[in-house]
């Protein structure tokens, strides 16, 4: 059963109202990961706690960094199912995370924060692993 989405309409705006692409489907992820397509953060949303107050800080304080992905995007993991599948499936080598985030370049996996990462860190921190992805990846 998929979230409602009233309830995770928030935690999808925290992202999106800042820049944050929204993938619904797996032909948007798969247009935004295609070969080619430069640097791509992919954020696996979600409504835990983890998500709230260390994922999604951590990323927005991150995309203030003078280095960036060219595209930055996110699914919702018990909402955008599908969409969630087809980041999994182009993410072989990675156990299934949510919250995580997995930075792309041309549309191959270069980098990965899994939960259990963000869980242990708070806000802050977590932008500075991400800054650093960013530093070595989106030059």
């Amino acid at each position: 059963m998929r979230y409602p989405e009233p309830l995770i309409a928030p935690m999808r705006a925290e992202l999106s109202q800042n820049g944050v692409i929204e993938a619904r489907t797996p032909e948007q992820v798969e247009q935004l990961l295609a070969p080619g397509s430069g640097t791509v953060m992919m954020v696996v949303n979600s409504v835990c706690g983890c998500a709230a107050g260390k994922a999604r800080p951590g990323i927005l304080m991150a995309l203030k960094h003078s280095v960036a992905p060219k595209t930055s995007a996110t699914v919702f993991a018990g909402a955008d199912v599908e969409a969630v599948q087809r980041v999994r499936e182009l993410l072989p080598e990675f156990a299934p995370s949510s919250p995580s985030v997995a930075l792309f370049k041309d549309g191959k996996p270069v980098f990965m924060l899994h939960r259990h990462q963000i869980e242990s860190q708070q806000a802050p921190q977590i932008a500075a692993m991400l800054t650093q992805a960013f530093d070595q990846y989106c030059q």
